[in-house]
C-alpha cells in the first residue's frame, strides 16, 4: 500500500514538472499571430484549392493580413466576399481577371477514333496513357475517360456525348488541378477573355495529321499569315499563340484554317457551339479586313 502511494506521488510530481516545463517553453517560444487572420479565414471560402498560388485559405489569409497579396487573387471568393474582407482589413480590394481552364484538344471521339480498345483495372486517363500512350488514334489527343471531371472539386467540369471534357466557365476557378491530373497536359489556364484558341497538340503535320484526328493542326502557316504580326507562330508543327499579344487577337485568325484547330470562342463555355470554320456566319469577319 505504501508503495503504491509513494509511487503515486512520484507520478503526479513529474506530471507536475513536466507541464511546468511544456508551459514556460510555450511562453518563451510562443509565436504571435494576428487574430485577424483567422477572422478572413473564416470569410474565405474554405475551398483550400490552391488557385491562389498558397496551399490553404489560412496561409493566404495571412498574405493578406500582411498585405504580401491582393485579396482578389482568391478566384472562389464572389467580388461580394473580397469587398467584405477589404473592408473588414481596410484595405484596397483589386479584383483580378476571371481566369478559366481551356482544353487544347476538339478532336472527340467524331473526329479521333481509338485504334484499339482500352480494357486495363484502371478506368482513368493516366492509366490508359500508360499504355503506348492510350488507344486514340491521336498520340496526344484527350483520352475522354473523365480523370478532370473527377479532380474538379468545383463541378466545373462534365464529359459530353464527343467525349471530351466541357469546362463551365461559371463554375471554374482556376485552381490547376485539371492542369496537373491530365496526362496528356492539354488544359492551360488562360484569361476568360482570351478567344483565340490552338485545339491542337498534334506535333504531325499535312495529311499524316489529319489522317489522325480530322481537327488536326497540320502545320500549314495560313493562320499565321491572317494574324496580327507575331499573334501566332509555328513550333514543331503545330501553331502557338502568343498570349501576351491576346489583345490583337481577331476571328480572322481562323478563317482560312483547314480544318478548324484554331477556333475563336464566342461563348465562354468551350463546344457549346460549333468552333469550325464553316459556321462562320455567326461572326461578322469584314469589319476585321477594312
Amino acid at each position: 500500500m505504501q508503495i503504491a502511494f509513494i509511487t503515486i506521488i512520484i507520478l503526479v510530481g513529474l506530471g507536475i514538472v513536466f507541464a511546468s516545463i511544456l508551459a514556460l517553453a510555450y511562453k518563451k517560444f510562443k509565436v504571435y499571430e494576428d487574430p485577424r487572420i483567422d477572422q478572413v479565414e473564416d470569410l474565405l471560402p474554405s475551398a483550400n484549392c490552391g488557385a491562389c498560388g498558397e496551399p490553404g485559405c489560412h496561409a493566404f489569409a495571412e498574405k493578406v493580413v500582411n498585405r504580401e497579396v491582393n485579396v482578389g487573387k482568391c478566384t472562389v471568393s464572389s467580388q461580394e466576399e473580397i469587398l467584405t474582407i477589404a473592408s473588414y482589413l481596410g484595405i484596397e480590394a483589386r479584383i483580378e481577371k476571371k481566369r478559366v481552364a481551356r482544353l487544347m484538344c476538339a478532336g472527340g471521339k467524331n473526329e479521333s477514333h481509338n485504334l484499339s480498345e482500352y480494357r486495363g483495372s484502371l478506368s482513368t486517363c493516366r492509366g490508359e496513357s500508360v499504355v503506348d500512350g492510350g488507344a486514340k488514334a491521336c498520340f496526344w489527343g484527350c483520352l475522354g475517360l473523365g480523370d478532370c471531371e473527377s479532380a474538379c472539386d468545383f463541378d466545373a467540369i462534365q464529359m459530353n456525348e464527343n467525349g471530351l471534357p466541357v469546362v463551365i466557365a461559371e463554375k471554374c476557378t482556376a485552381c490547376n488541378d485539371c492542369v496537373e491530373v491530365c496526362p496528356k497536359g492539354l488544359f492551360e489556364i488562360l484569361p476568360l477573355e482570351n478567344r483565340l484558341l490552338v485545339q491542337c497538340k498534334s506535333l504531325l503535320e499535312g495529311d499524316l495529321a489529319e489522317e489522325r484526328c480530322s481537327v488536326a493542326c497540320t502545320g500549314c502557316s495560313r493562320c499565321v499569315a491572317d494574324a496580327a504580326p507575331e499573334l501566332i507562330h509555328m513550333k514543331d508543327n503545330l501553331a502557338v499563340i502568343n498570349h501576351e499579344l491576346d489583345h490583337l487577337a481577331t476571328p480572322a485568325a481562323i478563317e482560312r484554317c483547314p480544318t478548324g484547330a484554331i477556333v475563336w470562342l464566342e461563348t465562354d463555355n468551350q463546344f457549346e457551339e460549333s468552333d469550325h470554320p464553316d459556321d462562320l456566319n455567326e461572326v461578322d469577319l469584314t469589319q476585321y479586313y477594312q
